[in-house]
């Protein structure tokens, strides 16, 4: 990774319109991050903020959500940005809570929600 700070953003489904919204309005304070995704997230906040560095990873279900968790592991994401859906059943929900866990363990600022966020993004602008 470079020397820039790493954010890693992950929503569920029903989420991803929210996160790529959230982007769009913090989109000049993101452009400091080095940004990590998972795949499908990154695309809908890439056609947003084309101009945004996000590196895309594997779609969540499909080991993205690993991937990120690996890349806490090795200390290469700061923080993690993950609009969670509590309302919809996910099937690889075991890989969603070790991601959460992970970020836990490694003591990483975690934000679950757009209200969590925007405080965690305000306080990292400087």
């Amino acid at each position: 990774m470079t020397g820039r700070k790493c954010l890693a953003l992950i929503a569920h489904d029903q989420k991803k319109d929210d996160l790529a919204a959230f982007a769009k309005a913090n989109e000049a304070v993101l452009s400091k991050w080095k940004i990590v995704a998972t795949g499908t997230t990154g695309a809908r906040v890439l056609d947003v903020c084309p101009a945004l560095d996000i590196v895309r990873l594997k779609s969540g279900p499909l080991g993205g959500d690993q991937q990120i968790g690996a890349l806490i592991a090795t200390g290469d994401v700061d923080c993690l940005i993950f609009f969670v859906d509590p309302l919809t059943a996910m099937p690889h929900d075991v890989d969603v809570k070790a991601l959460m866990r992970l970020a836990i363990v490694y003591d990483i600022p975690m934000a679950l929600n757009r209200a969590t966020a925007e405080q965690l993004i305000d306080f990292r602008r400087n």
